[in-house]
């Protein structure tokens, strides 16, 4: 098939070299452009990058002489791409009219900021548990008179490692009442440079600016059900969130207790239902999706971020220490790779199934 032709919108950043990492020989994406601030634009991309490339592997070879053009300047995309991952470094209302410019101008935008999270009219998905909010794109385009523009986000990378576990038991027939979840969250996820070192080597931080809000309500928007144009939360979930910095790359932990109301499955019933989950990546055989969206391991240790981080090429979540609470029903410890899953794989995820869907 033809690749589609892709643009990476804050490119130059942490987040967006990710995405240029990630989408190396991406067998449907190609990328074609590359626009961050107006102090990168006119350089190469070898260039802008140069001395600040912080992925494991060199820059792809084909992407270093890429042309950085202004993000701020939406004409400059028009024409060269039909899809743009945004990974803008701004503020929120900077972010929110950007992407809107974009989508304006027939572009489809997937977005890792948070600007759009609570638009009514903008999805914000994980596609293996809210597949179905996709379908807010068609009101989305309708109101605001959109031909081939859309706007669609990926949810906050703490809640990956615990919204998917949720979700399968759901699915399997059994309502969540209530849940305590402490994150241990890795540095990465503050971006670059992140936390000094003076403050995280020897010690753990507990309070990271607007997580545990974040934590507390977006998975109720997942959970929740599309209606009449917008998304009803699931309000019948009731979850605590304590959130914490601590002193590891990459990889965010939960550890979660957990409520059922009514009738609760044994604990073999929850390993089974976790076990046995797939989801529409899964049998749409989504080139990001891995084969299994949760793994158990059975491990009285794990999962550990060193460890299971890269499970899944890094886009599984991986769950263990399943266990009686004593205080509400079970607890575990849920795991998943905050930089994939929850930032830029996640999104690739999410426009691969938009594509999938025939959306752009």
């Amino acid at each position: 098939m033809e690749r589609i032709r892709v643009g990476i919108i804050g490119g130059t950043g942490m987040v967006g070299q990710n995405y240029i990492r990630l989408l190396r020989n991406h067998p449907w994406f190609e990328v074609v452009y590359v626009a961050a601030s107006p102090r990168s634009a006119g350089k190469t991309y070898g260039e802008a990058v140069l001395g600040r490339w912080l992925m494991p592997e060199p820059a792809p070879e084909q992407i270093k002489d890429l042309m950085v053009g202004d993000a701020n300047l939406v004409e400059s995309a028009k024409g060269k791409c039909e899809l743009v991952f945004s990974a803008i470094e701004a503020d929120k209302d900077t972010v929110r009219r950007l992407e809107e410019e974009y989508a304006k101008n027939g572009i489809a935008v997937v977005s890792n900021n948070s600007a759009h999270r609570s638009t009514p009219d903008v999805p914000m998905m994980i596609p293996e548990v809210n597949p179905g909010h996709a379908e807010l794109i068609r009101f989305q385009r309708k109101q605001r008179g959109w031909g081939k523009g859309l706007i669609a986000v990926k949810p906050n990378c703490s809640i990956q490692s615990y919204t998917t576990p949720f979700f399968a038991l759901i699915e399997a027939g059994y309502r969540i009442e209530a849940a305590i979840v402490t994150t241990l969250q890795a540095v990465s996820g503050a971006g670059f440079p992140g936390p000094a070192s003076l403050q995280m080597i020897d010690n753990v931080i507990p309070y990271i600016k607007d997580e545990e809000k974040k934590s507390e309500l977006e998975p109720l928007q997942i959970l929740g059900q599309l209606h009449e144009g917008r998304i009803i939360p699931d309000n019948s979930l009731k979850i605590s969130a304590h959130c914490n910095r601590v002193p590891v790359i990459d990889g965010h932990m939960a550890c979660v207790s957990v409520k059922f109301a009514g009738r609760k499955p044994s604990i073999e019933e929850v390993i089974k239902i976790w076990k046995d989950f797939v989801g529409d990546p899964q049998r749409l055989k989504l080139p990001f999706a891995p084969e299994h969206a949760i793994i158990y391991r059975e491990e009285v240790d794990r999962p550990q971020p060193r460890m299971d981080r890269d499970a899944g090429n890094g886009m599984a979540v991986t769950v263990g220490r399943l266990r009686e609470c004593n205080v509400f029903d079970y607890r575990f410890a849920g795991l998943s790779h905050n930089t994939v899953r929850g930032a830029a794989g996640g999104a690739i995820l999410m426009a691969e199934f938009l594509k999938a869907k025939g959306y752009f």
